[in-house]
């Protein structure tokens, strides 16, 4: 069983903000093995769980706010009775680029709260972890990680999330190093309505079918949100 953590923050109000790029990454998971709406509440965590893909994977959406992640992870593993290294904690990242995506084997918190709970509770930094680009702050770097994504970023924040699904996959198939060898070059396309590639080629808009192809499959990109 590999263990997947998705940090954020519980409550509505936080829902679309950066900081819970973690939330969203383990929904667009869940929305592809058919979870959604079928997990349970348990160990101070949002829980769902299955087979998919040929992978036994725990999907967890820890239940307690940012600060206080390591609360929920700490009892989730011991429930498992699982080691660190069959866990991945999906995280945001304010020292990354929007749309960028790195593994990282372990390490410390770097400035991040939830990492820095889990890291205190687990008295080990030694986890594995997706570092998902938010972009960086351009004030108060509070303000920028509660914020919501902007215009440009949410016409391509479905792309990226894909992106780090595939990137969890990868991680739960084969690993961290080879994840990373693959993952840790991604780029999100560039905001801008113009694309030189033509259809059908990587990157390219989309076919007449909706679809488009991108660096990591091919996808039928989702509805804009309304106000986006």
């Amino acid at each position: 069983m590999k263990i997947i953590v998705g940090l954020g923050n519980p409550g509505a109000q936080y829902e679309k903000t950066r900081h819970n790029v973690g939330w969203m990454v383990l929904d667009r998971l869940a929305d592809r093995a058919g979870w959604s709406g079928r997990g349970r509440t348990r160990d101070a965590s949002a829980i769902a769980q299955g087979r998919y893909n040929g992978l036994d994977l725990l999907l967890v959406k820890p239940l307690t706010f940012m600060n206080e992640s390591g609360l929920a992870v700490r009892k989730v593993l011991a429930r498992q009775h699982a080691p660190l290294s069959e866990m991945l904690v999906v995280v945001d990242d304010f020292a990354l680029p929007f749309g960028k995506l790195r593994f990282r084997e372990g390490g410390s918190a770097g400035g991040h709260n939830g990492l820095r709970s889990i890291i205190g509770e687990l008295g080990n930094e030694q986890f594995p972890r997706l570092r998902v680009g938010i972009g960086e702050p351009g004030g108060d770097a509070i303000d920028h990680v509660l914020s919501q994504f902007g215009r440009g970023e949410r016409a391509r924040l479905s792309e990226l999330l894909d992106a780090a699904a595939d990137a969890v996959e990868a991680w739960a198939r084969d690993g961290t190093s080879k994840a990373a060898g693959h993952f840790n070059a991604f780029e999100l396309r560039p905001d801008d309505e113009e694309r030189s590639a033509a259809p059908g080629e990587v990157e390219g808009p989309p076919g007449p079918d909706g679809i488009r192809r991108t660096r990591t499959g091919w996808r039928k990109p989702r509805p804009p949100e309304a106000g986006g």
